[in-house]
């Protein structure tokens, strides 16, 4: 899959420029033609290749990190509705006369197929954009931060409505619906840069006053119940430690090394392409820090996220905390894995598994 992005990013570029000769030959060109003169070679070819820029266009949205896809939904929801409706207002009863004018039965005048694409479309878009919303989003894991529960490549399954429905685009909630809860597992918009969403698991609500010592997490001057579950490999991650961890009415597992991590071992047991490894050993590896003890007290209207992969997460440790407002959804379920840097198929087993 990695070998052939570069392919999908020229041919979604191409999608724009091609369907806009494509609209102007439909709407503007072809009526003109001699009825039975068909399409110049070029065009033949140009109208067989829409489908598939588009087609690589969405696939290029899909694996897209940095996109507010709601807004690329409701901007091809917008477009299709106003090109169907006004070739159904304006374009459509022209070329009826025009028939009628020359002795021909106006259901006999083909309709442009780019306006064909757009009635085609707008539904679906709109029945997508109301679903992506208000209901569910798919979203795909883009890192390591949240193993064991979750691995780079699975696409799971965000419920919107978990925690109030907030309008598309402006964010904007407009129903209480529920509060997050500690230990849920949230996507949220990244509040150093929105247009990036993270996912990580809530630790802290307002008012908490949360701090992070050897790995353990205490809240409130309370230990979050903890225990040790031996140790976890991959071939890429080497004799770390795991736990079984609750946090509110989660039982979910972490991963982290008690000394400092070497991150930078070339594993031959490693079958992800661009990822050396990470390997913990009995001492502190040379050049390397332990994580820090960290503490704070969540604001108002905030919320602290943690990784499940303690000593390798971007997470509040660092960057802060979360509004309210940039909040996204709860992850619920894994649809599907696949992660284009492993080497062998999709990990079957992953596929319809709940999130803890």
């Amino acid at each position: 899959m990695s070998n052939l992005m570069p392919l999908i990013v020229l041919l979604a570029w191409l999608a724009a420029p091609v369907g806009l000769v494509c609209i102007v030959d439909d709407w503007l060109l072809r009526p003109r033609r001699a009825p039975g003169v068909p399409d110049a070679p070029l065009m033949r070819v140009l109208y067989m290749a829409l489908p598939v820029l588009i087609g690589a266009g969405v696939l290029k949205l899909l694996v897209a990190e940095r996109l507010d896809f709601s807004a690329v939904l409701l901007a091809i929801t917008v477009v299709t509705g106003l090109v169907w409706g006004f070739d159904a207002a304006v374009l459509s009863p022209k070329r009826s006369a025009a028939a009628r004018a020359a002795g021909r039965d106006p259901a006999t005048v083909p309709e442009p197929g780019t306006v064909d694409y757009a009635r085609s479309f707008f539904p679906v878009a709109l029945v997508v954009l109301v679903l992506r919303a208000f209901v569910f989003e798919p979203f795909r894991i883009p890192s390591d931060s949240m193993m064991p529960t979750l691995l780079d490549g699975d696409f799971i399954i965000v419920n919107k409505y978990a925690y109030g429905l907030r309008l598309p685009v402006l964010n904007r909630k407009i129903l209480a619906t529920g509060e997050p809860q500690r230990g849920d597992v949230v996507v949220f918009r990244f509040p150093n840069d929105p247009s990036v969403n993270f996912i990580k698991r809530l630790v802290g609500l307002p008012g908490d006053r949360v701090e992070v010592r050897d790995n353990r997490i205490v809240i409130n001057g309370q230990p979050v119940p903890f225990r040790l579950d031996g140790k976890y490999n991959d071939g890429c991650y080497m004799n770390l430690s795991q736990a079984e961890e609750q946090l509110g009415a989660h039982t979910h597992q972490a991963i982290f090394c008690p000394v400092a991590l070497d991150r930078q071992p070339a594993l031959p047991s490693c079958n992800r392409s661009g990822l050396r490894g990470y390997v913990c050993g009995d001492d502190d590896a040379p050049g390397y820090l332990r994580t820090p003890p960290w503490s704070g007290e969540v604001p108002a209207g905030m919320y602290l996220m943690m990784g499940d992969n303690r000593d390798n997460s971007d997470d509040g440790r660092s960057w802060g905390y979360v509004p309210e407002e940039n909040l996204v959804g709860k992850a619920t379920r894994i649809w599907f894995n696949w992660d284009p840097h492993r080497a062998g198929w999709p990990l079957w087993g992953r596929i319809g598994s709940a999130i803890q």
